[in-house]
Parts: structure tokens; C-alpha cells; sequence
């Protein structure tokens, strides 16, 4: 768990993609695993949300309208915002995964994704890296 939170708090994850039916069903999924979840349709949204500071995990689609998942991870690092990010998403490049897993991604995941594979995804994003 990251140092922002207190060992009796639930892990808060934000979930950033512009499809609907991705935000509602992984929003189900973490909420029944016991996660505080909640879900945007686009990086600006997130961007202007109280919930930022609370975010303890990101779950970032890489294409969106207006700003893509890899502009988001830019302008939070460029602000000193630290906050592991799991990228989901349908499409993407190895050029793009390489630069997301550059720039510090926790994981980099491919549409459709098992449910443990996410699940486990954002539970080691949140404990961060084992020494």
C-alpha cells in the first residue's frame, strides 16, 4: 500500500476509459473484490476530479478522444503526481507499451483481460514494487 494511505483504508481505484460498458463492468468488478472504485469517461474528467488525491491505483485505456492514456501518465508525472497506472486497453502498439512501461506503468494489459489477471494487476500496482 502506498505511503498516502492508512493501513485501515480501502485502496481507491480510478478507472479512466471512454467506453462505458469498460468503465461499468471493471467499476462491478473492483467494487465485489473489496476496492473502492470509480470510474471516468476521459482524462480531463479525471483530471478535474476531487478523487486525484485519493487515487491509489489508475486504470488508464490508451485511446480516448481529446487525451489519450499516455498523455495522462505524462501530465500527472509532470505535476509530481505518483499514481501506479494499469493500462487496459484494446489497441496499441509496441512502440506505445513501450513508452507507457518507460515512463513507469505498473502493467500494461491487452482488451480482454481475464478478471484475475486485472484484479491481480492493480493489487501489486498498489503494493508497489518488492524489494
Amino acid at each position: 500500500m502506498n505511503a498516502k494511505n492508512k493501513i485501515s483504508e480501502v485502496p481507491h481505484v480510478s478507472i479512466v476509459d471512454d467506453d462505458i460498458s469498460v468503465r461499468r463492468s471493471t467499476m462491478r468488478l473492483l467494487r465485489s473484490s473489496g476496492l473502492q472504485a470509480e470510474a471516468f469517461a476521459s482524462a480531463g474528467e479525471f483530471l478535474q476530479s476531487s478523487l486525484m488525491e485519493e487515487t491509489d491505483c489508475l486504470v488508464l485505456d490508451l485511446s480516448m478522444p481529446e487525451m489519450g492514456g499516455l498523455e495522462l501518465q505524462r501530465r500527472l508525472a509532470e505535476n509530481g503526481q505518483v499514481i501506479p497506472i494499469v493500462f487496459l486497453t484494446a489497441r496499441a502498439s509496441e512502440e506505445e507499451e513501450r513508452r507507457a512501461m518507460q515512463a513507469g506503468a505498473a502493467s500494461f494489459l491487452r482488451k480482454p483481460v481475464g478478471k484475475e489477471v486485472l484484479l491481480h494487476a492493480i493489487r501489486a500496482a498498489i503494493e508497489g514494487p518488492t524489494n
